[in-house]
């Protein structure tokens, strides 16, 4: 039986929903560069040890997103979205009572675990309300854009409610109040129809992707870039925190100046992604994220204050890109299961990378040897870019796929 089309009304509310739920889950994993020093405080740790407010998160995402990304394609967006916000609510609720560290670290990965779920359903929904790969790019680039907007919105109540003698712990509240708002949106809107496929959808169908040259080629310039990135939302707040020359107001500010060019860039990575080479532009900016890393380390923590900052304008178009073209190199059924596999690589970094990083600090007793390592793998991450400029390997693909997935779209279908 033919379904009804989606109604114009509808599809705004699916795209702000999903504009929504990113900037909603920001607010709290990208807050941790200055809710980690307060924790290191409050329970006597050293900085492998508070860096576990990420790495928990970041494993909770890790472990949905691989073993249960599927879970878009098989239950439909819809009903994977709702399930993550409900547990992710739930989750952020509990903060409200916690005492101890450890009751903290496994609801950050309960939190994870939820935002893996409904992140999978809303990066599938993106290909069911995109009309091409390129508008597939742009429209990933907006919902990055809110997604750093909640990061910067994120620290900036943390900051609010430290200053006001109120502990972190209300970031959490506040955010699963608007989780609370969103599950009812979530479930009062309309969906657009999915394709379906005659392939057993489960997680054996995970594994296989594992050896896709496609999914394995983005998922690790993915895992690179995640581990520059989180070099500087959790660790520059600590190399910072020394500084007190004339440009203490830019160290104090840092991390939300870079969360504000992030956003910035995002949004204005929206236009130019839909008109520009995407090849060419990832690997100029990351060029000029690799110059601020080295910048920073051989002109000085002035110099850092300065440069890292500035990183975040070159970053921003740089995940939502890739992300958005590694899932778009598989056909529509499939988005939720590669989206978990990315995912899970992009967890694996946001972990390994600040662990790796806080581990050689303390050994050396100094947050600069950590950011030593981020630049080498900053300069991977070029290198692995221009090498796919070069080549171009998904140019075929691609292009097959505009015409088999998305040119048939004459107008969109609804589940419920």
């Amino acid at each position: 039986m033919s379904e009804a089309p989606t109604p114009a009304r509808s599809l705004t509310l699916i795209k702000w929903l999903t504009f929504l739920m990113f900037m909603m889950f920001a607010m709290t994993t990208d807050s941790v560069g200055v809710i980690i020093p307060e924790v290191i405080k409050e329970f006597r740790l050293s900085m492998t040890v508070g860096g576990a407010f990420h790495y928990a998160a970041m494993s909770g995402i890790a472990f949905a997103g691989f073993f249960l990304g599927y879970l878009a394609d098989k239950l439909g967006r819809k009903k994977t979205i709702i399930l993550g916000l409900v547990l992710f609510a739930l989750s952020s609720y509990l903060f409200a009572v916690g005492r101890s560290f450890l009751f903290f670290v496994v609801l950050l990965v309960v939190s994870g675990a939820a935002i893996g779920i409904f992140k999978t359903g809303a990066l599938a929904l993106i290909g069911d309300i995109t009309r091409s790969t390129t508008g597939h790019t742009a429209t990933m680039n907006t919902v990055e854009g809110f997604f750093a907007v909640g990061a910067i919105i994120g620290p900036a109540i943390v900051a609010r409610l430290l200053a006001a003698g109120t502990s972190w712990k209300w970031l959490y509240v506040i955010a699963g109040t608007l989780c609370v708002v969103l599950i009812a949106i979530a479930s009062l809107v309309r969906y657009p129809h999915t394709s379906t496929t005659t392939e057993s959808v489960d997680l054996k169908r995970t594994l296989r992707m594992m050896t896709n040259p496609y999914a394995l080629g983005f998922s690790g310039a993915i895992f690179l870039y995640v581990a520059v990135e989180s070099a500087i939302y959790v660790w520059m707040p600590t190399l910072l925190g020394g500084y007190h020359g004339s440009l203490v107001w830019i160290a104090t500010y840092a991390i939300s100046i870079f969360f504000v060019l992030r956003a910035a860039g995002r949004f204005i990575g929206s236009w130019m992604l839909a008109r520009l080479n995407w090849a060419a532009v990832v690997t100029v900016f990351s060029f000029a994220i690799l110059a601020c890393f080295v910048i920073s380390m051989l002109g000085g923590i002035r110099a850092a204050v300065l440069v890292l900052p500035l990183s975040g304008l070159f970053m921003s178009v740089l995940y939502p890109t890739l992300n958005s073209k590694g899932i778009s190199c598989f056909r529509k059924p499939e988005h939720g299961a590669v989206a978990g596999v990315i995912l899970f690589f992009t967890c694996v970094s946001a972990v390994v990378g600040p662990l790796a990083m806080a581990a050689i600090s303390d050994h050396f007793g100094d947050p600069k040897y950590g950011f030593l390592l981020a630049t080498g793998f900053a300069g991977l991450l070029f290198v692995f870019l221009c090498l796919n400029w070069i080549l171009n390997p998904t140019r075929e693909i691609l292009n097959h796929l505009d015409v088999t997935e998305y040119s048939t779209m004459d107008g969109e279908e609804v589940l419920e």
